[in-house]
């Protein structure tokens, strides 16, 4: 299959859609399409967190606010995947869940693009002109034959997005709200482990006090809760309510967790 990502909301995935289906009859899934819109940290960190769940596929992902600029695409292969994307970090997080070991290669659609790319590309619609024709290229072609494929070749050099990394302490964690999801969830990156013996006691994020239990319910509706969230880290909620209100945090604030 292929799977499509992107910020673009609607109707611009059609377009991408069209073009993949004039050249290949791939399964589509689309994956999210209303991700933060230009930032390329917060999709990375979504397309990790959703991309190792789905089978062997090529993953067209598109968060792009260089588009029509000097920045690269790349082809980046993990495993039985590839990621086709903008070569601005946001395809190697995802990629590194997926395999241990990835391979990035050097998207050329200025020349020498063979016959994946027919039309000159726009400058501001790569999605459509650049990124849906490589992977139905590279679905038909096979994961394996990536480096066959005129116009891709191995990348030396690539941007390298990394996710950042919390600070453990004896009483606490200092790290950062790398997402805030559609629930209002504040999702952190400090990992879950830490509330280990934790649970049914108290902590405080940015000062602001509030249960720390497993389960949102465990709370009565319209309070606070420190919990571990699906992907594994700590995560700011309120049970039916909205967590990055309740706590005053946003995506890429810092969080300061401390306990007794």
């Amino acid at each position: 299959m292929i799977t499509l990502s992107s910020d673009f909301g609607s109707p611009y995935p059609a377009a991408m859609k069209g073009v993949i289906a004039k050249r290949t009859d791939a399964r589509l899934l689309d994956v999210a399409h209303d991700l933060p819109r230009q930032d390329v940290g917060v999709g990375a960190f979504w397309l990790r967190e959703v991309l190792p769940y789905v089978p062997p596929a090529v993953h067209l992902a598109v968060v792009d606010p260089g588009v029509g600029t000097d920045r690269g695409a790349v082809v980046v292969r993990a495993g039985e995947h590839a990621v086709v994307a903008p070569d601005n970090g946001l395809a190697l997080p995802a990629a590194r869940r997926i395999a241990d070991e990835v391979e990035p290669f050097r998207l050329d659609y200025e020349g020498g693009a063979g016959d994946w790319l027919a039309d000159p590309a726009s400058s501001t619609f790569h999605g459509r002109d650049v990124f849906a024709p490589a992977a139905a290229r590279v679905h038909e072609a096979g994961v394996d034959a990536v480096g066959t494929i005129p116009g891709i070749t191995p990348a030396t050099e690539v941007v390298d997005l990394r996710l950042p990394e919390p600070e453990l302490t004896d009483d606490g964690a200092v790290g950062e709200a790398l997402a805030v999801d559609d629930f209002g969830n504040v999702i952190t990156n400090v990992p879950g482990a830490v509330l280990e013996g934790q649970f049914q006691e108290w902590a405080e994020a940015n000062g602001v006090r509030a249960s720390v239990r497993r389960t949102y319910a465990a709370v009565a509706e319209g309070h606070r809760l420190i919990t571990v969230g699906s992907h594994g880290n700590v995560e700011l909620a309120v049970n039916r309510g909205r967590g990055d209100e309740a706590f005053g945090i946003d995506t890429g604030d810092r969080v300061s967790l401390r306990w007794p």
